[in-house]
């Protein structure tokens, strides 16, 4: 059967750069595929363009007959007055579902989002719950092929549980465009880059996220010793061209043409390979206080109902702090009762002196009516970072904006942007508190990446909000979560709060216990299990494992030679099955030599 989609030589671009060029890609019938890149390499614009919203500037799209695509873009927006009821109807109506069949869809489909109420206003919804009711909307038609352009965005950790369920239950293909490195770790069995770096445009990988790293860096690697090679025979050929053919043969004239190819191909491949990467760099008071913000036995309330009650916390100096919870539950007032902006309903709140706190907030507000030059500096065309004076020019460069956006409207730019321009602007305040509420919203992974390195490095207190939990367990070494019933409890990690909040949903006798500070216990690691003695077929398994442990490191020593090997680097075709090859040559000896440790222990 043709593939649901099939795009040649795709290129679209705004301005005078391409987003992209020349780039081909089909998608088949149950293909669970995660679409990445960096921000601008026109990921959202690539997903619109399959979805039929945008038009190419040159290429085909080609879409098999009666195949039917659904596209969720990343903003999720319903029109007043219509109820979720009424949207779920509209969209039957337009895929033209019998009447007959509506009510039984419409429980079907409700069922699947977890909405209980129908007549809720689907204007009024939270981020999250808009985003649920758009997913579900986009099944109706039963599509061959669904579009997610960044659905984990506002959606709680529960949400995204909830779509990881829902996308490993459908029949049909997906295309998903996340920065969530979990979520496509989960989703994706298929990995597409869009990146200027690859000589194609994009990289795709057969797997999940971590075989995707694992043969992207074996393609950078591959790539970065051909480039070296090139450079080496230009430098012999611009040798040879300096000091000049004696004689204007046919021969010279080829070689001086192949060299003159040769410089044009190694400059080609070296702006592909220059690729920046944002200067995030929160500066920190070096105050020496141990104690900066206290809560004593605190109640919070919004709107007369109770978020959280009994809390006992103390913030220290040089802490990591992840603050989770299902949307609603009280992250965004616990942050406002630190900051001063509310004050609790019950209980006290005492900060140290002076005490600087930095906030990111989730909403990315930006007056739209400014330049990017007034945004990131307002008094004129210097600002001071660390002690010195920066030009806003310099400033723009680090946060990879281009002197021609200085000028242009904040309102201009995309939600990638607008999370680097506020990012910029904390900076230069220096900390004692740093809070930051879902600042991943928007970030490519890239920027993630440096964002966490610095975040790691930060040596003042860091109070994180953020839905991204590969972030939050790399980040934070202590976790306050709520449940969403008033409950709040101090935990050492993310998993301890996902046991502590299954066990109440099932009624556990530990969710209804808390100690006098506010914190439940941490549910307790279960015991591991005894070895035991290795049976028939093991102590069989057993005697050759080491002799098959071997002959795979031959393999795997073997793939990598040929990876390495300078005949292929210039063959992306062969490069790419080399590449594979190594891939999986690299698991095999992962999965043989997990099977002998465990074999060995239960021999011991």
């Amino acid at each position: 059967m043709p593939p649901i989609l099939n795009a040649q030589s795709i290129t679209k671009q705004f301005g005078a750069t391409p987003l992209f060029k020349d780039i081909s890609f089909t998608i088949d019938d149950g293909a669970r595929i995660g679409l990445i890149g960096p921000n601008g390499a026109g990921k959202s614009t690539l997903l619109a363009i399959l979805a039929g919203t945008v038009e190419p500037d040159t290429g085909e799209l080609a879409v098999r007959k009666r195949a039917r695509a659904a596209y969720v873009p990343q903003d999720s927006r319903f029109a007043e007055g219509l109820t979720v009821r009424q949207v779920l109807d509209d969209a039957l109506n337009a895929a033209h579902v019998p009447e007959t069949e509506h009510e039984g869809r419409l429980r079907e489909l409700s069922g699947k989002a977890g909405f209980e109420d129908l007549t809720v206003e689907a204007a009024s919804l939270s981020g999250g719950w808009r985003k649920r009711l758009a997913i579900v909307e986009a099944l109706v038609i039963q599509p061959d092929v669904l579009l997610l352009d960044e659905p984990t965005n506002h959606l709680d950790l529960a949400g995204i549980e909830w779509l990881e369920d829902l996308l490993t239950a459908l029949a049909f293909a997906v295309v998903t465009v996340s920065h969530d490195r979990y979520f496509l770790e989960a989703t994706s069995s298929e990995i597409i880059e869009l990146n200027r770096v690859y000589a194609e445009g994009l990289l795709r990988v057969k797997g999940n996220f971590s075989r995707f790293l694992e043969e992207r860096q074996a393609y950078l690697e591959a790539q970065s010793k051909q480039q070296e090679s090139l450079r080496n025979r230009v430098r012999t050929e611009i040798e040879w061209l300096r000091r000049g053919p004696k004689a204007r043969t046919t021969k010279s004239k080829a070689r001086i043409d192949a060299a003159h190819e040769m410089i044009g191909n190694l400059a080609a491949m070296d702006s592909r390979s220059a690729v920046s990467s944002a200067g995030i760099d929160f500066a920190a008071s070096q105050r020496k206080t141990k104690r900066l913000v206290e809560f004593g036995d605190v109640t919070c309330e919004v709107g007369g109902r109770r978020l959280f009650s009994g809390l006992n916390f103390i913030l220290t100096a040089g802490m990591k702090l992840g603050l989770v919870g299902p949307n609603g539950s009280g992250k965004t007032s616990l942050l406002r009762l630190m900051r001063g902006e509310v004050e609790p309903a019950e209980g006290s709140i005492r900060r140290a002196e002076a005490l600087r706190m930095v906030y990111l907030s989730q909403m990315r507000d930006l007056d739209e009516s400014l330049t990017l030059r007034r945004a990131l500096a307002p008094e004129g065309d210097g600002l001071v970072y660390q002690g010195r004076t920066v030009h806003v020019a310099s400033w723009a460069a680090r946060f990879l904006f281009t002197g021609e956006q200085l000028n242009q409207p904040v309102r201009n730019l995309s939600g990638g942007e607008r999370a680097r321009v506020l990012i910029a602007r904390l900076m230069l305040q220096p900390a004692d508190v740093l809070l930051l509420d879902e600042p991943t919203n928007d970030l490519d992974i890239p920027t993630l990446e440096i964002l966490e390195e610095n975040l790691l490095d930060f040596e003042g207190a860091l109070v994180l909000v953020t839905h991204d939990r590969y972030l939050l367990n790399r980040v934070a070494s202590t976790v306050l979560g709520l449940d969403g019933k008033g409950r709040i409890a101090q935990f050492a990690d993310f998993a301890q709060w996902e046991q502590w909040i299954d066990e109440g949903i099932r009624g556990d006798a530990l969710g209804n216990q808390s100690s006098s500070n506010g914190t439940g216990d941490a549910p307790k690691p279960q015991p591991a299990a005894k070895n035991r003695k290795l049976s028939y077929l093991e102590a069989r398994e057993f005697a050759t494992i080491e002799q098959r442990v071997e002959e795979s490191d031959g393999r795997l020593a073997a793939a990598r030679a040929r990876v390495e090997d300078p005949s292929i680097a210039s063959d992306a075709s062969a490069l790419q099955t080399a590449l594979r090859e190594l891939a999986d040559a690299e698991s095999e000896s992962e999965k043989l030599y997990a099977r002998w440790a465990e074999l060995t222990d239960k021999a011991v």
